[in-house]
């Protein structure tokens, strides 16, 4: 008896949109400035709004609904 493996792909390629890392980057650095803008520039919290911007953007992604 063979066995083989069998590779199922669940998303259809058709609905993921292929993102440029640097591009990725590039948006995720945009989300996190806007945090910084509507918060004053206060400093201290550039890694928190960076994480924020993180989450943002996957979530976009997630849904496919780039900004």
């Amino acid at each position: 008896m063979s066995s083989s493996v069998h590779e199922v792909n669940v998303i259809p390629e058709e609905s993921i949109t292929p993102i440029n890392l640097p591009d990725c980057y590039t948006k995720i650095a945009e989300i996190a400035f806007y945090k910084a803008e509507i918060r004053g520039f206060e400093p201290g919290h550039e890694l928190d709004d960076w994480i924020e911007a993180e989450l943002e953007f996957k979530e976009m992604v997630a849904k496919n609904t780039h900004p």
